[in-house]
């Protein structure tokens, strides 16, 4: 996993900050997308992580507040 994630690294930071220097025409830009998507591929991810984050949360909040309301209504019977 290590080795994956620094494999990634070493490509975006190639991408993102050696590639705007290299000729439009060199052979290197064939291996890799456009530089909008420098910008939108992380953007994606940290929107789509804040949206799972975010129903994580939600839905702990949710069952907490249940299982309060469940207590109460059970100590009140008795």
């Amino acid at each position: 996993m290590l080795t994956v994630a620094s494999t990634i690294f070493l490509y975006y930071t190639i991408w993102t900050l050696l590639m705007p220097f290299v000729d439009d025409d060199h052979l290197l830009h064939s291996f890799f997308p456009p530089r909008v998507w420098a910008i939108r591929i992380p953007v994606i991810l940290i929107l789509l992580g804040s949206a799972v984050v975010g129903s994580f949360l939600s839905v702990v909040m949710i069952q907490s507040n249940r299982k309060k309301a469940a207590k109460a209504k059970a100590a009140k019977k008795a």
